[in-house]
């Protein structure tokens, strides 16, 4: 017969969840880096975003995580598509550039993109790039979610993956 296990102590607890507590513990979360990208009426944009995951395959869905205040929030919600590409470790510096505040074409003009087949720029070497068409969003707090069924995928290729850990870039190889 099987018992359930007892456990003598109770875990540690950090309470109140503060906002410096929550992103200190989720700097601990090892996150591939991104950069979303999105072309139409409401303009070109771009920007890199570890706040991505996978929600089904059937149909392909992922999730992203929009910051409601972020100056590409408009482009991205606007023209309901985006590309999500995934770096590789030789697009460390590419990753400052969308991170950061350059504006939008020099953010462009640091990387070959094309054009996929929803219109948003596919980053021509990434690891893989996922073209979508926004299908749901909803806010919560901050942010904006945004469920992007996926249209498309491109490239693909075996190089190091970049990820994002404890505040810092690391790579990982397969």
């Amino acid at each position: 017969m099987n018992s359930i296990p007892s456990f003598a102590e109770p875990l540690d607890v950090i309470s109140p969840i503060t906002r410096e507590a929550f992103r200190d513990a989720m700097a601990k979360m090892v996150a591939a880096v991104n950069i979303i990208t999105t072309d139409g009426p409401a303009g070109r944009a771009g920007f890199a975003a570890t706040a991505v995951c996978s929600v089904t395959d059937s149909p392909a869905t992922l999730l992203i995580c929009l910051n409601r205040s972020a100056s590409v929030f408009d482009a991205v919600t606007q023209n309901g598509i985006v590309c999500v590409n995934v770096l590789s470790s030789s697009h460390e510096a590419l990753s400052g550039v969308f991170g950061g505040k350059t504006p939008v074409d020099e953010r462009f003009a640091a990387a070959e993109w094309r054009s996929g087949i929803t219109g948003a720029p596919v980053l021509s070497d990434a690891l893989v790039s996922f073209d979508c068409r926004i299908s749901e969003q909803c806010d919560i707090g901050t942010h904006r979610v945004l469920y992007c069924t996926v249209e498309g995928i491109h490239g693909g290729n075996d190089a190091e993956a970049l990820v994002y850990y404890r505040r810092a870039y690391g790579r990982i190889a397969s």
